[in-house]
């Protein structure tokens, strides 16, 4: 990766200009900036907060084009070159008002195959500063890959990341990443197959199955990176009327896919595209890449489809990561760091977390950190109006960017923390959202939120080292033993609050005092 020089750098990291994390036990990622140069888009990034799970303190692209034409005339698009060269001053202007250290910058197909590439890159090292390193296909495919598994700890399936002139796959399994392969089945290099839409499909066949003879076929799930697959994962959206509008860890059936790829095939897109908030040069590209997928269904057979909002700017970080810090959970590390910076009591939630585990006795490790996230989310909402504090909450967690979540347990963290704030969910808006939880994990969420309710107003420090819960299911019992010496934390708010998270097991509530 690149950087804005200064002469004074000692040493050429090559690709990773510097290391990102000096101190392996480093939990917070001071401000990085990457720059990725792709043949469709030009992109700044921006990332900050916890390390293993950074949020995106900016982010904007330009739809340049870098790539179209290219197989005509074996040359960077000239009004592409142009507007990418202006975003790119802009992007350095814009790092350097931030204060970042210097930006990491790649560039992918488009000016790793064009003639005037080196040109290309020597004009942006001049005008900027910056310096462009060209990565490979196979080098693309293994960052998009590990950008995944930032996303997906210890995924496993067939990456397939589609950019304006190339298409890469990607074998990963156990945290790991395995073969990996590339190809030009990019939707502005697939422009010019001659022979018309025909041409074109047996020319994706052809390409397709020599594909799936280097890499084989039916993964347990396809993970669809790349702007050109989310514009058609909004889609899928809009036609299936999904209530949540969040692309990662979005999943869909091959089959449900087939039906909205037949769909986008009959449907006007520009009457549609304002619905999806997709800008009309991506909208271009999606009659093309939906061919695509549809061959790359048929030929890779997969069991699920699922939509990764990470990829190689992301994969760039997590090559740097230490393995200590890989092996953080993402969803974990990001409630830390929100705990950290916007609760009142910063580390109350792990309090929370072992007061509340007595009711979670035999629940599987899923269940465990969905509700370790909720202890430690519990509380970062708290400066909204208290009539809203509930709406705000669950918005956050459903739609928050985060990493290792499910759209099933984003809804169900969402839930439990809107009881956190608010004993019933009647009247609220968001039934439409509510319906991707079945009925009793709603009401398990129920729990969840009421449970964090009582222990919140029962202490503001460790709670655990106060009373015991003791939940007796076979007896519908649910015990409060409280030390001696904190009875008195038990007031009237506080007891009806225990009796409301009683009644929501359907238990009889029993108090003792001990000690």
């Amino acid at each position: 990766m690149g950087g804005i020089m200064d002469g004074t750098e000692d040493h050429d990291w090559g690709p990773f200009d510097r290391p990102l994390f000096e101190d392996p036990s480093a939990r917070a990622l001071s401000r990085v900036g990457v720059l990725d140069v792709g043949s469709n888009s030009v992109r700044l990034v921006v990332f900050d907060g916890a390390a293993r799970s950074p949020a995106y303190f900016f982010n904007e692209k330009i739809l340049c084009g870098l790539g179209a034409g290219l197989s005509e005339t074996g040359r960077l698009n000239p009004e592409g070159r142009v507007r990418a060269l202006a975003a790119i001053r802009r992007f350095k202007l814009l790092a350097e008002g931030m204060h970042l250290p210097p930006i990491s910058a790649v560039a992918t197909a488009a000016v790793r195959d064009a003639e005037d590439g080196p040109e290309f890159r020597a004009e942006v090292e001049r005008e900027t500063g910056i310096r462009l390193y060209v990565i490979d296909g196979a080098e693309e495919a293994r960052l998009s890959a590990q950008g995944v598994l930032l996303g997906w700890p210890g995924a496993s399936g067939l990456i397939c990341d589609i950019g304006g002139s190339s298409m890469e796959l990607a074998e990963i399994s156990g945290g790991t990443v395995g073969k990996r392969i590339s190809s030009g089945l990019g939707p502005l290099k697939l422009a010019a197959v001659k022979g018309g839409k025909k041409g074109m499909k047996a020319h994706i066949k052809a390409v397709m199955a020599d594909l799936a003879a280097e890499m084989g076929t039916r993964p347990e799930r396809l993970f669809l990176v790349g702007g050109s697959w989310r514009a058609i994962a909004k889609l899928d959206m809009l036609r299936r009327e999904y209530p949540l509008w969040v692309l990662h860890e979005y999943r869909m059936s091959p089959k449900e896919l087939r039906k909205t790829l037949d769909w986008i095939a009959d449907t006007d897109l520009d009457a549609v595209r304002q619905q999806t908030s997709t800008s009309a040069a991506r909208m271009a590209l999606v009659p093309v890449a939906a061919l695509v997928l549809k061959r790359l269904i048929q030929t890779f057979k997969p069991r699920e489809i699922a939509v990764s909002a990470y990829g190689i700017r992301e994969g760039l970080l997590y090559e740097q990561m230490p393995d200590r810090l890989r092996a953080r959970d993402p969803l974990i590390e990001a409630c830390r760091f929100a705990e950290q910076k916007d609760a009142r009591l910063p580390g109350f939630g792990k309090g929370l977390y072992e007061f509340l585990l007595p009711l979670y006795r035999g629940a599987k490790p899923d269940r465990l950190r969905i509700v370790k996230a909720a202890c430690l989310l519990h509380d970062v909402t708290w400066r909204a109006h208290p009539d809203y504090r509930h709406e705000v909450t669950f918005e956050a967690a459903t739609r928050a960017n985060l990493g290792g979540m499910t759209h099933e347990e984003r809804v169900f963290l969402g839930v439990a923390l809107l009881h956190r704030y608010k004993s019933n969910r009647e009247d609220c808006h968001f039934k439409d959202i509510f319906a991707i939880l079945p009925e009793a994990e709603l009401n398990k969420a129920e729990v969840l939120g009421k449970a964090m309710r009582f222990g919140a107003m029962f202490a503001v420090d460790k709670p655990q080292d106060k009373a015991t819960l003791h939940w007796r299911p076979k007896k519908c019992e649910l015990h409060l033993t409280i030390r001696r010496d904190a009875a008195d934390l038990l007031g009237e708010v506080a007891r009806a609050r225990f009796e409301s998270l009683a009644q929501a097991l359907n238990a009889a509530p029993v108090v003792a005092v001990r000690g």
